[in-house]
């Protein structure tokens, strides 16, 4: 039985998903890496009890991207005439990116290593980027000849902005996890043996929260890139609407005015 390329663990409202193939540097090049992980997706989307997400890989490399040999060979995605090739991608890598860019709960990308070509990709799908020390960062397409195949014209521009997406595109140029952080790339670097420890961290402080709150959160913020304010705040009311009716709204407002009330009892003066 082939072993799964995406491995999934679940922690309480918590769910880890790494990319698991370090002898391919988790590289994407066949239909069923993108069929795991479109399953996945669909599961957590399914599962109210889960609240967010981290996305990273195995071994020293996040994703290396496409997998360069079965492009020289014409293997995998890479198969076939123009007609073949151009149904796959459009069955494979870009329903991988509707499904990802689609998640409902928040998604941290806790970039370990190289996040080369589509694996800079993934993790511009994602919602927030940690990067380990170790992390690099390229937009390679160019360099092999190619266009991101998986909506990289996209989700660049949309992470470090249109100026910076060209430079990035244009030159195939690797930049390192300080230069990512100076993009607005990713949120903040920690060292590598740390990385995984902050990434739960940050999860945990997401989970905490209302789990209907996050997903229609996440829904207004997928929104807002296409939708001008008007539709946006009929959206918000919409929401906003079914949000005040949760049990997970009525806790935690029992559980603010619980915070507050013995805050102060702290705060009053000891009788004489």
């Amino acid at each position: 039985m082939t072993r799964p390329f995406l491995t999934i663990e679940r922690e309480g409202g918590l769910v880890l998903l790494t990319m698991d193939e370090p002898a391919t540097r988790n590289a994407l090049s066949r239909p069923e890496q993108c069929a795991d992980f479109i399953a996945a997706i669909e599961a957590i989307n399914g599962d109210d009890g889960i609240h967010v997400a981290i996305l990273t890989g195995a071994g020293p490399a996040f994703c290396a991207g496409g997998n360069v040999r079965d492009m020289q060979s014409r293997q995998g995605l890479m198969a076939g005439g123009p007609t073949d090739i151009g149904e796959r991608y459009r069955r494979t890598l870009q329903r991988l990116a509707l499904a990802l860019h689609g998640l409902e709960v928040p998604v941290i990308a806790a970039v370990n290593g190289p996040a080369m070509g589509a694996g800079l990709d993934l993790a511009c799908m994602c919602d927030l980027r940690i990067a380990s020390t170790a992390a690099t960062f390229a937009e390679t397409f160019v360099r092999l000849g190619l266009v991101s195949g998986i909506g990289g014209a996209w989700f660049l521009p949309r992470a470090v902005g249109h100026a910076r997406a060209a430079e990035m595109a244009f030159t195939g140029r690797v930049i390192d996890a300080g230069t990512a952080l100076d993009h607005g790339l990713v949120s903040e670097i920690v060292p590598a043996d740390r990385l995984m420890e902050r990434a739960r961290t940050l999860a945990e402080e997401i989970a905490r929260n209302s789990a209907p709150a996050l997903r229609y959160t996440k829904r207004l913020l997928r929104l807002s890139e296409r939708s001008d304010l008007a539709g946006c705040l009929d959206a918000t009311a919409a929401l906003q609407t079914l949000a005040h009716l949760t049990p997970e709204h009525a806790a935690s407002v029992d559980r603010y005015l619980e915070e507050q009330a013995a805050r102060r009892a702290t705060r009053r003066p000891s009788p004489a």
